[in-house]
């Protein structure tokens, strides 16, 4: 039975939580509400958590995958106590321009936060990739009396994430892995925004999750603590399956006309419902806004405070202890959890040169399989795989196990045709310390765009491997061809995208990804087989990490054109340079393998790439030719494909759509024409072949 002190608090949540949300002038007051008794329930009596040191290694986690019930949050930390966390003038400045205090909780800007929630069905389905990486940190470090990680997960999620597809995705995934360190907390409260949830969504979740392989536990009362807490300790007590606590609430509970309806989701009660809910739960009439009772801070601080201050010290001692006895897993770990690498990782990142054996052409998805083994053998917590397409895009760690439920320490991961929970599930595993890589084909990146942004927008070192890039991909057809996908990409801020353009490249290209630590990266990967550049006349490939840089130019001075290409499609701009070259003009070809990188760059550089003189511009890439302006300049010609592909084979495709060595010739012959550079007349532009696709904006004609 909960105690008069249990209940004071979860009233003192409910009281802050309204007073918030009216302060504001919008927000949402009826989850709060519905849940302050989970909330209190879950802190109370079995969340490990330190709140003099809430980032320490071995906490619980807490998700609110519900992230627009952020406030509720944002009021248990306040009477915790968190340092660095929430002040009552932060819950006074909720949802403003600046607080600590947004209207969905960010990663990042408030202690307490563990991922930035908000777009449904993130939150629950980037927890499964917390507890997948609190199981595997366990199985690789822990040994006898050295229980390092033993840390358990949740997440509050509601009736919105339960119809999000990527958490049937996900819950599917955590059932087979057997995550018993996993649980659910669902705030079965039957509203939405647009009523009842009987009008859209009326399946037996709690069957639907037994299904999944899910230990199901249902609370009838949302309001009743001990029942609550009795759920959560059954739940703590299955460790051989992921837990679903199914909790009947009411949303804007005791609000006065407003509670069990939509009205009380999406915006403030109103002062004669606030008063009404108020008076429902004896609060005093003459406390104002924002009142704690005496003794609520100094309640949770004696209990869960308390709880997780023991445990953090208590592992303290345990990890100095551990690093005497491990030696070499304490020194491991320590680098692990400094979110650094091993020194000399990239020490043996494969090298080729071109006639030397094993330069022969190769796939970039198969040079990337490579280096992937390589930085697998040095970085322990490397750990990932593919959405079931592992052989496609060679992404499998050779002698490394798979990760399930009787070999939890492997480091191969089967996600299943899962592509949205894959990328989430990625995010949980970066934002626990571990490195963690997927993949897909690059048209399939389209179902992965929303955990994506969150990778970006919470700055974690995710990396994304994209294979199967262009429509040289062939007779799969539209489908399965990528074109708007790289725009897309490039388009996200924080992203860094990089589109290599043989081995060598790829081998940087992964340099660049492991030695990143704000925010995500994604390799673009070619299927078909790119030759070894010759680096010996051209470019070394370590400048991939500048993100664009001259790879072959005819002289020291400014060039009569510029050939500006990315990936499988270098190769055909060196094919053009050398004829050009051999016709006595001086040309230049400029590998762009990122934008982002390139755009990193002091002005200088970038000028000394792409000098702002020479305007005959073509640039080459086998997708859409959006955003390439800002290199082509307002005259270049833009080789691209503005359309959806077709079936074919790749050279009947890149003749299709113009990517042939006689149409980019007579592009830049044209460029030329329009464009001499200052000082030199005009060379004659002689007829050339060309073919349909490809944007042009310089008005060169398209050669027949």
């Amino acid at each position: 039975m909960a105690t008069a002190m249990d209940n004071l608090v979860v009233s003192s949540l409910r009281s802050l939580c309204m007073d918030a949300v009216e302060q504001a002038g919008h927000g949402h007051p009826g989850t709060p509400l519905g849940m302050a008794p989970a909330l209190y329930a879950f802190w109370r009596y079995y969340f490990t958590y330190d709140p003099h040191a809430p980032w320490w290694a071995d906490r619980d986690r807490f998700v609110l995958s519900s992230g627009h019930a952020s406030i509720l949050l944002y009021a248990m930390l306040h009477l915790a106590g968190v340092e660095g966390g929430i002040t009552l003038d932060d819950l006074k400045n909720f949802r403003r321009m600046g607080a600590k205090t947004p209207g969905h909780p960010e990663y990042g800007l408030t202690a307490g936060i563990e991922v930035t929630t908000g777009p449904l069905g993130q939150g629950c389905t980037t927890s499964v990739g917390m507890a997948m990486a609190a199981r595997w940190l366990g199985a690789r470090y822990n040994k006898p009396g050295f229980e390092l990680f033993t840390h358990h997960v949740t997440a509050f999620c509601g009736d919105g994430d339960m119809m999000e597809g990527m958490a049937a995705e996900a819950a599917s995934l955590a059932g087979h892995q057997e995550l018993g360190n996993l649980t659910w907390l669902y705030d079965s409260n039957h509203i939405s925004i647009e009523g009842s949830t009987d009008i859209t969504f009326t399946e037996d979740v709690a069957e639907r999750f037994r299904s999944y392989g899910w230990h199901v536990v249902e609370v009838a009362e949302g309001n009743d603590v001990a029942a609550i807490a009795q759920a959560l300790g059954q739940a703590r007590a299955e460790r051989g399956r992921p837990s679903l606590v199914v909790v009947t609430t009411t949303i804007g509970h005791g609000a006065p006309g407003k509670a069990g309806t939509a009205a009380a989701h999406g915006a403030p009660l109103g002062v004669g419902a606030v008063a009404g809910a108020k008076a429902a739960m004896n609060w005093p009439g003459e406390a104002g806004p924002f009142h704690v009772p005496e003794g609520v801070k100094e309640h949770v601080a004696a209990t869960s405070g308390a709880r997780g201050t023991k445990r953090r010290q208590a592992w303290e001692g345990l990890l100095a202890r551990y690093k005497q006895t491990w030696p070499e897993l304490g020194a491991e770990l320590e680098t692990l959890l400094a979110g650094q690498l091993p020194d000399g990782w990239d020490n043996h990142l494969p090298r080729k040169e071109a006639g030397q054996p094993g330069a022969e052409p190769e796939t970039a998805r198969a040079s990337s399989g490579h280096v992937l083994n390589a930085v697998a053998g040095q970085v322990p917590w490397l750990v990932g795989g593919a959405a079931d397409v592992s052989p496609s895009t060679c992404t499998e760690m050779l002698g490394a196990a798979a990760m399930q439920a009787v070999t939890p320490a492997g480091r191969n991961i089967h996600f299943g045709v899962r592509e949205a929970a894959m990328a989430a599930v990625c995010n949980g595993m970066a934002l626990s310390g571990l490195r963690p890589f997927c993949s897909c084909f690059l048209v399939f990146s389209d179902y992965m765009k929303a955990p994506l942004r969150l990778s970006a927008m919470m700055g974690q070192p995710a990396l994304y491997l994209f294979t199967h890039d262009s429509v040289a991909i062939g007779a799969d057809g539209p489908t399965h061809q990528p074109v708007e996908q790289l725009a897309q990409l490039r388009a996200l801020p924080g992203l860094v995208v990089i589109r290599p353009a043989d081995a060598n490249e790829v081998s940087e290209a992964w340099r660049v990804a492991m030695k990143r630590t704000d925010g995500p990266t994604a390799l673009v990967l070619a299927r078909q087989k790119l030759p070894l550049l010759d680096r010996k006349r051209l470019a070394p490939a370590s400048m991939l990490g500048l993100g664009g840089y001259v790879l072959a130019s005819s002289g020291a001075g400014l060039p009569d054109v510029i050939l500006i290409a990315t990936g499988s499609e270098v190769a055909l701009a060196l094919a053009v340079f050398q004829r050009l070259e051999h016709e006595g003009v001086s040309a230049r070809v400029v590998a762009m393998p990122s934008w982002e990188l390139f755009e990193a760059q002091d002005k200088r550089y970038r000028q000394s790439v792409l000098p702002s003189m020479v305007k005959a511009r073509v640039v080459v890439e086998m997708a859409s030719p959006f955003g390439w302006e800002r290199y082509a300049g307002e005259e270049g010609d833009i080789v691209g494909i503005d359309g959806f592909g077709e079936a074919g084979t790749a050279e009947q495709l890149k003749e299709r759509y113009g990517f042939t060595e006689e149409r980019i010739y007579g592009l830049a012959r044209c460029q030329m024409a329009r464009h001499p550079r200052p000082g030199v007349a005009a060379p004659p532009s002689p007829h050339g072949a060309g073919a349909k696709g490809g944007k042009r904006f310089s008005g060169c004609p398209v050669l027949h």
